[in-house]
Order: C-alpha cells, then structure tokens, then sequence
C-alpha cells in the first residue's frame, strides 16, 4: 500500500480542487491519501464525492499551534468535526486569517511591495488565506523566485519584515481537542529548521507525554539524518512515525507520494480513531 497523510486543495493553500486532488492521488498510484487543509474540513464533502475506486480517503487538517512563541502544526485525523469545542477553535483560526493576511499586505507595501489585497484575496479564492497566498502575489510581482523564497526573514518567515501573527492554538490544547473528538494526531515536519525556529525536543517529549500519537519523519523538508533521528526519537517515545508529502499542488514542488506512511502505522491510525472512519472509493474514475 502507499499512503500520504499530508496534502492541501484549495480548500486552504493548495491549487488543486479537492475533486482534482484525489484523482491526481489515485493517478500517483496511491492507495490511501489524507486531506489535511489548514484548520478547516471544507474540502472534504467534494474530494469524498470525487473519490476514485480504489482510493481511501483520511479526513483530516492541520491544525496552527503555537509553544512558547514558535509555531507549530499538528496534524489533525479522523477527528468528528461536528464536535463543537474543536470546531469553535478552527473558526477561530480561520476568522483571524484575513485581517492578517490584510496586515501582511499593509507591511509589504510600507516596504515599498505594491501587492494589493484584492490580488492577494483573489489568488486565495474561496479557500482559507494564509501567508502562501501573499508569497504567491510576490512571485508575480518578481519580488521572489518562488513561494519557498518568500518564506524568509525579509518576508513572510515567522519574525520576518512583513510577518503578522495570527490566533493559533496551544498544542496541549489542541491534542486534548483532537483526542477528545475522537481523532489522531500528529507533530507535522518537527524538525524543519529551513522553515524557522522548531520548538526544541524535550518540548516533543512533553507533547507525547500529553497523548500526541505521532510525528511526520518522512517528509521534504527532513533531510536524511533528521528523519533517522525523528525515527529513533519516536522509537524513544514511543510514537508513531510517519510519511508524507505535504502536496500543494503547483505552490510547491513536492510530488504526492514523495514520502509515504508504513501500513502498520496507518493501521494504527485508523485504529485509534473513534470521531470518523476513512472513506472507501466506490464512484469516480481516475
């Protein structure tokens, strides 16, 4: 089996539709892929209607988190997203996303930028806005080579020139959240030092200690000595270590599949999920 926990539509900051996403999945030669847009399940209903045979759907979402000023993601799985305390916190989230996606814009332009809102808010479409949004206007505009670019100090990274804060959740909040509606989760690429400051690892410890299940080794932004020591560091822990892609379709050059999870460890997922089941394929076709 091949499977990827990690992947984004245009339900957040991807470019694929939720539709489009599945079956570029199913044409990848994957077996299981999990939707896991930023702090929203809006693009569920459509990628689960798209779902081509064959195909396993994870519902999900990445959740923002912050620990003693760095931010950090968790992914979210199988979670029931009726549940009303946890859905309370991503409206939260989401709600925050345009007045500091506006603030970004207000930065960039006293910095002498000439992006603009409504460009930004167009490029975002319906999904939620977030800074590759904003990173994008400034790949169009020649600002940056590319929306990785961007994600500097001189720009968008956390501290950066143009960087806003946003309304983010406490990861032992978020975990009991999670848990509490049923779902998994997941510490999303810990140790990805190229994005900015990590949060250290006793601090992974801590988290595991408060019942996160997991953390995402196998990913882009790892190179090949931290996701040996990601794994060891779960092994340590006692944690679950996955792979994945953390697909954007064309915001980002990782491939679906790139990474992928062992199926014991999906398996295990699936089987310490009580808030939703993964979604079995029956209707569209690749």
């Amino acid at each position: 089996m091949r499977i990827d926990l990690h992947t984004h539509s245009t339900a957040s900051d991807g470019t694929d539709t939720p539709a489009q996403l599945v079956r570029h999945a199913a044409e990848a030669g994957l077996d299981v892929v999990a939707l896991t847009d930023h702090d929203t399940v809006g693009g569920h209903a459509e990628a689960a209607a798209a779902l081509p045979e064959g195909l396993t759907l994870v519902t999900g979402a990445e959740l923002s988190c912050r620990l003693d000023g760095v931010s950090l993601h968790l992914l979210a799985y199988l979670f029931d997203p009726e549940e009303p305390e946890l859905a309370r916190e991503r409206e939260l989230v989401r709600d925050d996303r345009v007045p500091r996606a506006q603030a970004m814009v207000g930065k960039l332009r006293d910095l002498g930028v000439p992006v603009t809102w409504e460009r930004v808010a167009e490029i975002a479409g319906d999904g939620s806005v977030g800074r590759p949004h904003v990173a994008t206007a400034l790949v169009e505009l020649g600002v940056v080579d590319s929306v990785s670019d961007a994600f500097t100090p001189d720009w968008l990274a956390d501290g950066g020139r143009a960087y806003v804060g946003k309304h983010e959740l406490d990861p032992f909040d978020a975990i009991r959240l999670v848990k509490a509606a049923g779902g998994v989760t997941v510490f999303a690429h810990p140790l990805a030092v190229e994005r900015g400051t990590c949060v250290p690892e006793h601090a992974i410890a801590e988290l595991a200690a408060a019942g996160l299940d997991g953390v995402e080794a196998d990913h882009m932004d790892h190179d090949t000595a931290t996701r040996e020591r990601l794994h060891g560091l779960a092994a340590d822990l006692g944690l679950l270590a996955t792979g994945s892609s953390d697909y954007h379709g064309e915001r980002k050059t990782c491939r679906l599949g790139e990474y992928t999870t062992d199926p014991e460890v999906y398996a295990e997922i699936v089987r310490r999920a009580t808030g939703a089941f993964p979604v079995p394929g029956t209707g569209g076709r690749v």
